[in-house]
């Protein structure tokens, strides 16, 4: 059921890296030019706004560490058939995620504004694809949460072939969270690269 290479700062797909990108970004040119004649680099502003995201991904960091403490017990919980145990960590795990998801639609909201903002192609890109990788994790979440959620409203320990169909959607949809969080990663990866390549051309003076 864990996530494949991924850790407890999975969920924080921007971060401090996004604010640094900006200050990288703002001396690669590109398209957002500047002076009187030109319109004005926005690429600070864009920075403040994607600064503002970053204290939804705190809440959402505080959130996720308690989701993933909770998944191994609910694993647990199941393989005793402690109906009692297995549905309370279900529910909570359901709250959790519902939070966490509202601090990332607020997150990727900012994002989308940083991105209209005139700012160069490069650094676009990188929010784009960092805008992606949040997407992403929230699909994946989401199939946590439903599978939460169908474990909470129908394990039965006492109804074996119930349970079992119940088991069976679990691990299905936790496979998918796991699938979703791969592609959220790779994403992410993908956004670092823009950012790393930008900051070699930066320094060559490109």
């Amino acid at each position: 059921m864990e996530p494949a290479r991924t850790n407890k700062g999975q969920f924080i797909t921007i971060g401090i890296v996004a604010i640094l990108a900006s200050v990288i970004f703002a001396g690669c040119g590109g398209n957002a030019g500047g002076g009187l004649l030109g319109p004005v680099d926005e690429t600070p502003q864009a920075g403040s706004v994607v600064a503002e995201a970053n204290q939804d991904l705190i809440t959402i960091r505080k959130l996720y560490q308690e989701n993933e403490n909770k998944r191994e017990d609910i694993k647990k919980a199941m393989a005793a058939n402690d109906s009692v145990t297995a549905k309370k960590l279900a529910d909570e795990v359901v709250d959790l995620i519902n939070q966490g998801s509202a601090s990332a639609r607020d997150a990727i909201e900012k994002i989308q504004r940083a991105e209209a903002m005139n700012i160069n192609d490069d650094y676009r890109t990188y929010l784009l694809l960092k805008r992606r990788s949040l997407e992403l994790e929230i699909e994946a979440f989401e199939n946590y949460r439903q599978a939460a959620r169908i474990l909470r409203d129908n394990f039965d320990p006492k109804d074996a072939a119930k349970r079992e169909r119940v088991k069976a959607e679990f691990a299905t949809r936790s496979d998918r969270y796991r699938e979703k969080m791969e592609e959220a990663r790779d994403t992410s990866s993908q956004a670092n690269e823009v950012a790393k390549d930008a900051l070699r051309r930066q320094q060559k003076g490109q």
